[in-house]
């Protein structure tokens, strides 16, 4: 049977019944129940490093409801047989996730939490038709289930729901939660001064997570997964025996991400040995602990893609994830004169900074060592030592995919900056032919943004395009016409002209005339120039070649 690679599937149940490929973290049970006395462990990670199917995995293993010998079999937590025996479905487990909870404001963001809270009522109503249940916790169950709970009542939600479950299955609650700080991290990202609702959203999850986690008799311990670890507001202060796993530390570092071997172990399973170093200069290159780790989303999906078309080109997975903000805020904090550590990472070296992995949403952007931080604890930039301890840390951006999000943050914060009177000087040099005009404002203009060396070809056609922005013109971009796809084409309806533009990145400085003169030939050899609507009278082709913050102009 062929191989076949979950993407996007994050049931462990599913996959495993699926027969679907699967890296095993089963050790990780073992490793953190029968090696340490946690009742609150917390998990920080990057996005898609596996948080969701991890706890998906210990759901199915704990769940009291559950016959899991099937689809755990053969797999590495079975070695211990004694402890399968003791712990594998003998405990009424609660896994919720609040990785949905999003809204433009507290009202419809906290009815979200409502309703991730009425459908997983409804999911379990059937275990609470039980005469050990209170009557005034069934009450409280159906208002939840309803959506018509009280502030208290969704405070108050899954400590509620685990008392219940003690009642009836006599044995306390395993708690799972998924993505705790979401809704956190969403309000901040709204929070502006029309709209704050970070303070009512924190107040909200505080309530629910400290009624949950301490001095909870209901509670058998419980596992908490997110990006950052919420520190000032007291989230986990008081709970006891409490344990938080960043990106800084070692211990459990192999179970999210995929090690040097497993990504081996699933070329070789695919047939797809060959693409070992592709796929290493895009998705590896990470550091959780001391473990280098490729980010598994981005790995399997492509290998999936592979096993599609083996001629598949690697993807920027992570650029349709995420509104990829925080890189954004970073860059326009000029006044922090962070410009030229930004730059040395650019140019793929590394900065040493003091980093912290208790952050709170609400003063991410209040201090440059805050920023850094961030960048490092959601998967942004990694540690360029593995072996390196401690808060002082030398970062780097960890591969190829993360330079594209990098440069496209570059190339959207000088699109919102340009300066329109500058612009308006670069295109009436363009439109009057003045190929020296243009060449020294496209320079300056290059000389203004964030500078690095490897620069792609599309990032100059993305600068390009950009610098169009907001002057009322036509502007197409990659569009084909004729035999191929032009870079950029702008249309002046109102004095019926056209500028067609074809981008090249050269090599040297010395080769920057010869590849504005293949520029050239191919706009006249895929006949750029004739698809072009009746009625324009003037159509002005130019090559245009960049070498790191040159430029170079010809006209045809």
């Amino acid at each position: 049977m062929a191989i076949r690679i979950a993407v996007g599937d994050e049931s462990f149940d599913e996959i495993r019944k699926a027969g679907l490929y699967y890296v095993d973290k089963t050790e990780l049970l073992y490793d953190l129940v029968g090696r340490t006395d946690n009742k609150v462990t917390l998990f920080t990670r990057p996005r898609r490093f596996g948080k969701t199917l991890g706890l998906s995995m210990m759901e199915s293993f704990f769940d009291i409801n559950r016959d899991s010998k099937t689809v755990f079999e053969g797999l590495d937590v079975t070695k211990h047989k004694e402890f399968c025996i003791s712990w594998m479905n003998q405990y009424p487990v609660l896994f919720i996730s609040f990785k949905d909870v999003d809204g433009l404001d507290f009202e419809s963001a906290y009815g979200q939490l409502q309703s991730v809270l009425a459908d997983y009522c409804k999911n379990v109503v059937s275990l609470f038709n039980n005469a050990s249940v209170d009557s005034a916790d069934l009450e409280i169950f159906e208002r939840l289930r309803y959506q018509k709970g009280s502030l208290s009542d969704v405070k108050g939600s899954l400590k509620t729901i685990m008392r219940m479950m003690k009642a009836v299955y006599g044995r306390p609650v395993i708690l799972l939660v998924d993505e705790y700080d979401v809704p956190l991290a969403k309000a901040s990202e709204k929070n502006t001064a029309q709209n704050r609702y970070y303070e009512q959203m924190l107040d909200v999850v505080k309530g629910m997570l400290s009624l949950a986690l301490k001095t909870n008799e209901y509670l058998k311990f419980a596992v908490v997964t997110g990006c950052l670890k919420i520190a000032k507001e007291s989230i986990f202060t008081g709970t006891n025996n409490f344990a938080s796993y960043s990106v800084l530390d070692d211990r459990f570092s192999r179970y999210f991400g995929f090690t040097q071997r497993e990504v081996d172990e699933m070329l070789a399973a695919t047939g797809l040995t060959d693409k070992a170093d592709i796929i290493r200069k895009w998705y590896d290159g990470y550091v959780i602990g001391n473990t280098p780790v490729y980010c598994p989303w981005d790995a399997a999906s492509y290998i999936s893609a592979l096993l599609y078309d083996r001629n598949a080109g690697p993807k920027n997975y992570w650029r349709n994830t995420s509104s990829n903000s925080v890189i954004r805020d970073f860059v326009n904090h000029s006044d922090w004169g962070i410009t030229d550590k930004f730059e040395t990472i650019m140019n793929k070296g590394t900065i040493t900074v003091t980093v912290s992995d208790e952050l709170t949403y609400d003063t991410l952007h209040e201090s440059e060592q805050n920023l850094w931080s961030i960048l490092l604890m959601t998967g942004y930039l990694t540690k360029a030592d593995p072996s390196s301890r401690g808060q002082t840390v030398a970062l780097k951006i960890p591969n190829a995919e993360i330079e594209g999000i990098f440069e496209d943050a570059v190339v959207k914060q000088f699109t919102d900056t340009l300066d329109n009177s500058r612009q308006k000087e670069l295109m009436a040099a363009f439109w009057g032919e003045d190929i020296e005009g243009a060449v020294k404002q496209l320079n300056d203009f290059l000389w203004d943004t964030i500078s690095y060396h490897d620069y792609h070809e599309d990032y100059y056609h993305a600068f390009m395009a950009g610098l169009f922005v907001g002057l009322g013109y036509s502007v197409d971009s990659n569009k084909e016409s004729g035999l191929g796809r032009f870079d950029i084409r702008a249309k002046d309806r109102k004095n019926r002209r056209v500028l067609i533009i074809e981008v090249k990145k050269a090599d040297s400085a010395a080769k920057m005339g010869a590849a504005c003169d293949e520029a050239l030939k191919q706009i006249v050899e895929k006949g750029y120039a004739k698809k072009i609507e009746t009625g324009y009278e003037k159509i002005i082709c130019y090559g245009i070649a960049f070498f790191q913050k040159s430029a170079l102009i010809k006209k045809l």
